[in-house]
């Protein structure tokens, strides 16, 4: 399942993911790990972060970040209103950066773009959901120059031709799960427009509604593009 020997990913489930970059940084992205049902038991503690990426603001990929901010102190990196609502919940303002569509980012040597997605981004907060800004899919590059696009959640768009235009990564990782995101056909067409080989499947499976599976998108896509099939845990 390796995609860069330097760099690696854990799949927490759903849509969260612990990175090793390939300079042995620890990344956390869209941090449902805690409170996450599906999180296997030995995943859900978290003892180190240099890094938060957070694509939007529903609860299932931002429910733990207030807790492992101030647990670790990690830098993160999201949009202008996320990283504000974070600071007005007191995580350390030095280590808020909040960007936009079309801004690169760079971090410890990481470069973070931040494209659009097709999605809705309200916070829960307490009994209210407040003003998220826009949901983002994210261009990863690391030290070693690898690079990939996270889609975070989202539907297929046209544009998606244009961000594998600019941002040249090998490797998408996409939502497939359907109700609340792309399902597998639509999915397969975003395959299409973003020219990848290797596609990395996740929000699917944590709830009934996202039906989902990899086996779906890989039937769609055919020989020439290769899904991985992945559990909770798995590394890649």
């Amino acid at each position: 399942m390796a995609l860069n020997a330097e760099v690696s990913f854990t799949w927490l489930s759903h849509g969260t993911w612990k990175v090793r970059s390939a300079k042995w940084k620890e990344i956390i992205i869209d941090p449902w790990v805690m409170n996450n049902p599906v999180t296997p038991e030995a995943l859900k503690k978290v003892e180190k972060g240099d890094l938060m990426l957070i694509t939007h603001g529903h609860f299932d990929h931002i429910h733990d970040a207030l807790e492992i901010a101030k647990a670790h102190k990690p830098k993160i990196v999201s949009n202008f209103e996320i990283t504000s609502w974070l600071g007005s919940k007191g995580v350390d303002a030095s280590t808020l950066i909040g960007g936009n569509t079309g801004g690169t980012i760079a971090v410890d040597g990481i470069k973070v773009t931040l494209v659009h997605a097709e999605h809705s981004c309200g916070i829960t907060d307490g009994d209210s959901i407040v003003y998220g800004g826009n949901a983002q899919g994210l261009v990863i590059e690391f030290e070693n120059g690898f690079t990939v696009y996270f889609a975070g959640d989202t539907d297929v768009f046209g544009d998606m031709a244009l961000i594998a235009e600019l941002g040249k990564f090998d490797v998408a990782f996409l939502p497939i799960g359907g109700f609340y995101t792309m399902g597998p056909e639509r999915a397969a067409k975003a395959v299409s427009l973003l020219g990848v080989k290797t596609v990395v499947p996740m929000h699917f499976g944590t709830f009934p509604a996202l039906a989902g599976r990899p086996s779906d998108l890989q039937k769609l896509v055919g020989s020439g593009v290769q899904v991985l099939d992945i559990k909770p845990g798995d590394i890649v």
